[in-house]
């Protein structure tokens, strides 16, 4: 019997002996667990039918907006460059976020009270099936709800200055996947940065925990031009979700 068939038979059978445990009762099935810090490409293959899709058509209406730049926010952004961007690759997750990021994201302004709707830090989020959970505290997101989260609309993951302190991709996807499910939604957006750099993804919720992702070229936020093009995207994103 060829050797790949082998692996996938034992591997059905294995999730059977789950399954039948699970409808017994017996307390010593656990339900796996999966951080959002911490879950990597290889999980993310074994728990769903993921790929990447090169087709970058799909940004075109988001990034092609014609949302113009106040010469007021344009001087911000040219400051906020000045002041880190010899600092930026030095900078640990906290310094990133609290001198870099968050001041453009405050800018943005993704709050409204008249919408119920607000930027989140650290906020808790999980999805759970009768197969796996995914659970944990997200960086950043918007969502529906003032006091709590309620319905999540858009993910930052990983404020982190390279990618030796983990890799934010796989970490995003959970999160977006986690949206895409409890939202009931086909598309959702997000964003991971790494130092200096943010790439923009969507992701397509294609069938049974199936999904095609999409990732944006990089955009360095360290040169003005980029950084205006973050900003504008942003913006995109919150009058997007404001409209919704």
């Amino acid at each position: 019997m060829n050797s790949e068939i082998e692996i996938k038979l034992l591997k059905e059978i294995n999730e059977l002996k789950k399954e039948v445990d699970y409808l017994k009762g017996n307390n010593d099935f656990q339900i796996p667990t999966y951080q959002y810090s911490k879950i990597r490409d290889s999980d993310l293959k074994e728990l769903f039918e993921i790929e990447k899709n090169l087709n970058v058509s799909i940004f075109d209406d988001w990034f092609n907006n014609d949302l113009k730049i106040d010469p007021l926010v344009e001087t911000f952004l040219k400051d906020l460059i000045q002041e880190n961007k010899l600092l930026i690759e030095s900078y640990n997750e906290e310094d990133l976020k609290i001198n870099f990021i968050s001041p453009i994201l405050n800018r943005v302004k993704f709050k409204s009270f008249e919408k119920k709707i607000r930027d989140f830090y650290e906020a808790p989020l999980i999805y759970k099936t009768d197969k796996f959970i995914l659970k944990g505290a997200i960086d950043f997101m918007v969502s529906e709800g003032l006091v709590e989260s309620k319905k999540p609309y858009f993910f930052i993951q990983e404020f982190k200055r390279s990618e030796e302190y983990g890799n934010p991709r796989p970490q995003l996807l959970a999160e977006l996947i986690s949206g895409v499910e409890l939202n009931d939604w086909q598309f959702i957006k997000g964003a991971y940065i790494i130092g200096g750099n943010w790439h923009f993804t969507i992701l397509e919720k294609l069938g049974v925990h199936q999904y095609q992702y999409f990732i944006s070229q990089n955009f360095d936020s360290t040169k003005i031009s980029d950084l205006k093009l973050i900003y504008k995207n942003l913006v995109f994103v919150k009058n997007e979700i404001m409209n919704y």
